[in-house]
């Protein structure tokens, strides 16, 4: 592969992983279309991908199933109103058919009236498959007393 073939494999492959990251952030939406945007997760994680939240607490392991059906609830229940996740910064690393993303994130929202907003980190494991970049696992931890996510 010439130089420039490999450069454009690498901006290609760094463009699809971050539609991945793009469509993986989206799902975390309330209102219109949030049960399509959830189901796209399907679309970006291998059926067997881990994600793991920390937050300070023991590690709570999800399935994929597992970890969208609450969250389907939660963003279509009307207690969470005006939600959304976004990543504040990040970067990807590739190598051959694996990559990772990590990066910050931020959220906001209405939770039974009351507003807030929320930092912290993402993490999302991804490799390359016939169907494209998949997420295999993906964990995060959020933002308490002692530990905040630091600017730039």
């Amino acid at each position: 592969m010439t130089l420039e073939a490999t450069a454009q494999a690498r901006e290609a492959d760094l463009a699809a992983i971050e539609a991945v990251v793009q469509t993986f952030f989206a799902a975390f939406t309330s209102g219109p279309e949030c049960a399509a945007r959830l189901e796209a997760l399907r679309d970006v994680l291998l059926p067997e991908a881990v994600v793991v939240r920390t937050c300070g607490g023991e590690p709570l392991v999800y399935d994929v199933d597992g970890f969208i059906s609450p969250r389907r609830e939660l963003l279509t229940s009307g207690g969470l109103v005006d939600f959304r996740e976004w990543p504040l910064s990040g970067r990807t690393e590739v190598f051959g058919d694996i990559a990772q993303w990590f990066g910050s994130y931020a959220k906001a929202g209405v939770q039974d009236g009351v507003p807030f907003t929320a930092r912290g980190a993402k993490t999302l494991q991804l490799v390359r498959t016939s169907l494209g970049w998949r997420i295999s696992a993906a964990a995060w931890d959020d933002e308490r007393d002692g530990l905040t996510v630091e600017e730039g």
